[in-house]
């Protein structure tokens, strides 16, 4: 894979990952801006044709209160204007070519070079090119993780940018409850979340050794930190560091907002890929202490698949066969058990959406996340080729 690095000016390379020249417009990621505990914050933000949301990601950074010292932009096979929008930006850019492994692919590249010369101390924060940080999220983020040693990331709690019309209506909601169930927990979360993930240096080294060690999967066969093998990468690296005895958060305090699917089709993709992704992390472990609570989720999903079939098919039997919908005690009850839960777990977004969570509109997205789940099993048990 070759790689190419761009700043302001046109200079030669002269390593992997350089800093900006001086005389180069540095002012948006001053360095050594040490406003609150830690070493050095290096961001990469990794970013395939992202020209649509690249500048306000970047101005997000630029506008924390605990202001990054590097902010690298990993252009992976971009055809438009990302990397020329990230250097006005005053970020430094590095351009993947011939990479085949996506988003995992494009941070190994970037991480091989950074990890080899950096201070086990420093901090890696990677986040995804479509999401907009806090202005605390990195003071928060780094609090958290410098406060427990066996602290192995500190993900972000997200909600639903705009747009997406209905479906992003329902996106926004969806995300609302995440974060609703995150505080309730105190910050406990199974998956740390790949639009935002803060990480110690010597963390990621552990990981690349164990995984050199065969103690995890082998990533992308030469040890690198993000296993290319899968659809869920900040899945699977989420399992790789509980099973090196780490933990693993999503504190309240760290916030972020994250692009919604813009359409059905779309969403469809997305969901289909993290939820298969899931499934085959678990196969791909095995059963273990670490992953017994995955496998039980999973088991509470088919559960999930199973009662929306017997709920719906329950219905279309009575309307083919004539015998007519009646109201059956068992079936009223379900359905007001699942309003109110609606209801309820959308509180955060205030009482107008409340009230719309009332209606019967919310069936809609469980049952098309059902659907997901069931083709996502289906493709599973039958090693249908991968998508992303």
């Amino acid at each position: 894979m070759r790689q190419h690095f761009k700043t302001r000016r046109e200079d030669p390379i002269s390593a992997l990952i350089t800093p900006q020249p001086p005389d180069s417009d540095t002012s948006a990621v001053p360095r050594g801006s040490h406003c609150a505990p830690g070493g050095v914050v290096t961001v990469l933000v990794p970013a395939h044709n992202e020209s649509a949301g690249i500048t306000e990601t970047l101005v997000s950074l630029n506008n924390q209160t605990r202001r990054p010292d590097r902010v690298i932009v990993v252009a992976d096979n971009c055809t438009d204007d990302t990397e020329e929008l990230a250097v006005a930006q005053g970020a430094e850019v590095i351009r993947t070519v011939g990479n085949k492994d996506k988003k995992a692919g494009a941070l190994n590249f970037a991480l091989s070079a950074l990890l080899p010369d950096a201070d086990p101390e420093e901090l890696i924060l990677v986040q995804d090119a479509d999401s907009q940080l806090a202005v605390d999220f990195i003071h928060n983020a780094t609090a958290h993780l410098l406060a427990d040693d066996l602290l192995g990331a500190v993900g972000g709690v997200f909600s639903g940018g705009p747009g997406g019309g209905f479906v992003g209506h329902l996106q926004r909601n969806e995300y609302a409850r995440y974060a609703r169930d995150v505080k309730r927990l105190h910050g406990r979360c199974l998956v740390v979340t790949g639009t935002a993930a803060l990480f110690r240096v010597k963390t990621l080294r552990a990981v690349v050794a164990a995984r050199l060690a065969g103690t995890l999967p082998p990533g992308n066969g030469k040890g690198g930190v993000y296993d290319t093998s899968v659809l869920t990468e900040d899945n699977e690296l989420s399992f790789a560091l509980l099973t090196l005895g780490y933990r693993i958060a999503s504190p309240s305090n760290c916030t972020l907002v994250t692009e919604v699917m813009p359409t059905w089709r779309e969403l469809w993709a997305q969901r289909l890929r993290w939820k298969r992704g899931a499934v085959e992390n678990c196969v791909q472990y095995g059963w273990t202490k670490v992953t017994r609570p995955y496998w039980g989720r999973q088991f509470l999903s088919m559960i999930g698949v199973l009662v929306t079939l017997a709920y719906f098919g329950s219905i279309i039997f009575a309307l083919v066969t004539g015998m007519g919908l009646n109201l059956r005690p068992f079936w009223m009850a379900v359905t007001g058990v699942f309003i109110v839960e609606r209801i309820v777990t959308v509180r955060l977004r205030g009482w107008r959406y409340m009230l719309l969570a009332a209606t019967m509109f919310e069936t809609v997205i469980d049952t098309f996340l059902q659907a997901v789940h069931a083709k996502a099993y289906l493709d599973s048990a039958l090693n249908r080729k991968k998508t992303w």
